[in-house]
């Protein structure tokens, strides 16, 4: 058995920030773990622009966003393990398998950075045949960015919010035409910007109101019916969004999960109601950017250091009450996040107690879009309208 400082699971944006930041202030050994083969995340397969706005203060591609994360870490003394896979970290005892064998590590503290993933069609209940061609977006972008494969030649991407525009011209760069989006909610979910860039330049036709009722086909997809009766002919379905926090090893170590997001557990600091373990990144709000959650990750390394030199830890850590139609709400970079469950109009109220510490203006709030509020401490929140 060896010993760390700090480990942290997962080198995704979060996560390699996190190990930056706590080598920069002094943190002995710092030992990520990656369970694929290159470290760097969901950036590295997303070969568009938007990357490092915030963190990095300069706008880059989601490859060399990664490879710069990767770099600074490895030149900062992190000890970055990928191909390896954390099976369980109790009480600071993380152990690991991989190629070479298993490991422990005993660590004085541990982050939980695993990140989120799409719901995939078992996930959703989508009926109808077993074919080829289904898919969901990380696997499109794999394929196409990574592993330069052809997914097929017609597609209907099922989900209309930012990742689904996003699919648009990754299918668009592979040589596929997408015959349609579909959306059980009244309107799409992305901005107008977005919208335009991608759907419209590329003369997609956006199916609100309605679902994917069966997918048809034998060895390869054929066609998709939708629940209002309709068939599109395709050989390619993508599932979008629908985000899913993999907390598989949070649960695991026995921590709570937010009935809504069902992500840890968390406060302002990234710590968790377990001591010694932190969560970060898009495992405690599914699902934000890259740079939001590298700075989520820069915040709580601040925090790590408190706990390592002072053994500083909350008395409690609880979650935020929330009445519908909000969803769920919890911590992002020293902001709270939070997302609605439909279409509404009202102002949302954070409240510490009984005494009111925020009110948004009277407006509109999108489902599956993330909602920033500039406060750290609130005990409840809900919506007037």
């Amino acid at each position: 058995m060896s010993a760390a400082d700090v480990v942290i699971v997962g080198a995704g944006p979060a996560g390699l920030s996190a190990a930056i930041e706590l080598r920069r202030r002094g943190a002995g050994r710092v030992v990520v773990y990656e369970r694929e083969l290159q470290a760097g995340g969901v950036p590295r397969h997303t070969a568009h622009l938007g990357y490092g706005m915030r963190d990095l203060h300069r706008v880059t591609t989601g490859p060399r966003y990664a490879a710069r994360l990767t770099r600074t870490a490895e030149r900062a003394g992190v000890e970055i393990e990928v191909g390896r896979t954390v099976h369980s970290c109790a009480d600071g005892s993380v152990t690991t398998t991989g190629a070479t064998g298993p490991t422990t590590v005993q660590a004085g503290a541990v982050m939980l950075a695993t990140g989120v993933r799409e719901r995939p069609r078992a996930a959703r209940l989508v009926p109808g045949d077993r074919p080829a061609g289904v898919l969901t977006t990380g696997a499109l972008q794999q394929f196409a960015a990574l592993h330069h494969q052809r997914v097929g030649t017609r597609a209907v991407i099922v989900g209309a919010e930012h990742v689904s525009f996003s699919a648009v011209l990754t299918l668009a760069h592979g040589g596929c035409t997408v015959a349609a989006m579909v959306t059980p909610l009244p309107r799409h979910q992305t901005y107008a910007p977005l919208r335009v860039a991608t759907a419209a330049r590329h003369r997609v036709p956006i199916h609100t109101g309605v679902a994917v009722a069966e997918i048809v086909g034998g060895a390869r997809v054929e066609a998709v019916v939708l629940s209002d009766g309709r068939r599109i002919e395709c050989d390619t379905v993508v599932f979008t969004g629908d985000w899913v926090p993999d907390h598989e090893l949070a649960r695991l170590s026995g921590l709570s999960l937010l009935p809504g997001a069902r992500s840890p557990v968390v406060d302002s600091g990234g710590h968790t109601e377990r001591r010694g373990v932190f969560a970060i990144g898009n495992l405690t709000h599914p699902a934000e950017t890259a740079d939001v959650c590298a700075l989520d990750g820069r915040r709580a390394a601040t925090h790590v250091m408190d706990w390592l030199t002072l053994q500083r830890w909350p008395a409690s850590v609880t979650p935020i009450a929330v009445e519908p139609p909000i969803l769920w709400a919890t911590h992002a970079a020293g902001s709270i996040t939070l997302r609605v469950a439909e279409f509404v109009e009202g102002r949302i109220e954070c409240r510490a107690g009984d005494e009111i510490v925020h009110r948004t203006k009277h407006r509109q709030w999108t489902p599956n879009r993330a909602i920033h509020l500039p406060v750290v401490t609130a005990t409840s929140i809900c919506m007037s309208r």
